[in-house]
């Protein structure tokens, strides 16, 4: 397939799209949304990277549910409505973000959205069977709210939607930062076993040794976690530990076992020089085959309740780390019986 033709909504000075339809002339640059999209066989939306205001919350207020409006506006005007991929969250307004998923039922075409967490390579390759019985998950990983924690949520997510009697959705959530993370991590809020079977598959610990709470305390400068239940009594929970570890880890007591199941999900990062951020390749794969075949490869269900997860996240730290009723996220699904993790 070939990209034939595209629109950016900021070009900074570091900005690569014209040089790039200067060596490639089948893709053209297009002024608008509405004529870049029309015609094509299925869209992809990447909304971030731009300079864009923020919220009293601190969220970045990029133009994902915009985007989508301009291209279902043709997609309606057309009457040929095409693949979807919509990179990250839906959207920091959890809102638009229902309004988006709606829509796209609505008008029946393949959408997908989310991470790279879900299909990137796994350390070790292994998956989470099928009704499977998880008591308790959770995921240590680094990063930003409203960036990096809705990869640790989509960690998550990818897992443990994989147990018996399927998906039923988020009742709350509540929040944890600074002062308060510590004292939950000493009461064990959270199991502390799950967090050292999370911490052994890092491979970026930043102490010589596996780190001691006066370790943790050191390095990681503005810990956050987000701690959930689900309908179905499931507990979860994902830490933020920037400063300790650079990678995604989980785990998980899966089927009454005492140890903990663990794995890494791996993402080869570039080192500046030769190695590219490659693990963008599994998730352009995934892409290309719903494009091929009309159909997505995942649900978008799973962001569809991790977007909600961020925002009841962000809003809980908001509100001074209470907990939060999540009535609005009895999402139900079931995951699909295929795994679309990288294995080669």
């Amino acid at each position: 397939m070939d990209l034939v033709s595209l629109y950016v909504d900021q070009v900074g000075a570091d900005d690569l799209s014209r040089e790039r339809a200067a060596r490639h002339p089948t893709m053209k640059i297009y002024s608008t949304i509405a004529e870049a999209v029309t015609g094509v066989d299925g869209v992809v939306v990447v909304g971030e990277h731009g300079d864009y205001p923020k919220t009293e919350k601190g969220q970045v207020q990029y133009p994902r549910y915009r985007f989508f409006e301009e291209i279902t506006k043709v997609y309606r005007e057309s009457g040929r409505p095409v693949p979807m991929f919509n990179d990250k969250h839906l959207s920091w307004n959890w809102e638009w973000a229902r309004k988006m998923y709606d829509v796209s039922r609505e008008m029946n075409f393949a959408y997908m959205a989310g991470s790279s967490l879900p299909v990137t390579w796994r350390i070790p390759s292994v998956e989470m069977p099928l009704g499977s019985r998880i008591s308790e998950a959770l995921c240590a990983c680094y990063g930003g709210v409203d960036s990096y924690d809705f990869h640790g949520l989509e960690t998550i997510q990818c897992m443990v939607e994989r147990r018996r009697g399927a998906e039923s959705g988020v009742k709350w959530v509540e929040a944890y930062r600074g002062d308060r993370f510590w004292e939950a991590l000493r009461e064990g809020v959270w199991p502390k076993p799950l967090l050292d079977a999370a911490l052994c598959r890092s491979h970026t610990l930043a102490t010589a040794g596996f780190p001691t709470l006066d370790d943790m305390r050191r390095l990681v400068k503005d810990p956050v976690a987000y701690r959930y239940e689900h309908n179905d009594g499931l507990k979860c929970t994902m830490l933020l530990l920037g400063g300790l570890i650079r990678d995604f880890n989980f785990a998980a007591y899966v089927d009454g076992r005492r140890e903990p199941w663990s794995t890494q999900m791996y993402l080869p990062m570039p080192d500046g020089r030769t190695t590219l951020a490659n693990f963008f390749s599994p998730l352009v794969n995934n892409i290309e085959k719903m494009y091929l075949t009309g159909k997505a490869t995942y649900p978008v269900e799973r962001t569809l309740l991790t977007t909600g997860l961020t925002a009841a996240g962000v809003d809980s730290l908001y509100g001074g780390q209470k907990r939060l009723a999540t009535p609005h996220l009895a999402i139900a699904y079931q995951a699909p019986r295929e795994s679309t993790f990288w294995r080669t």
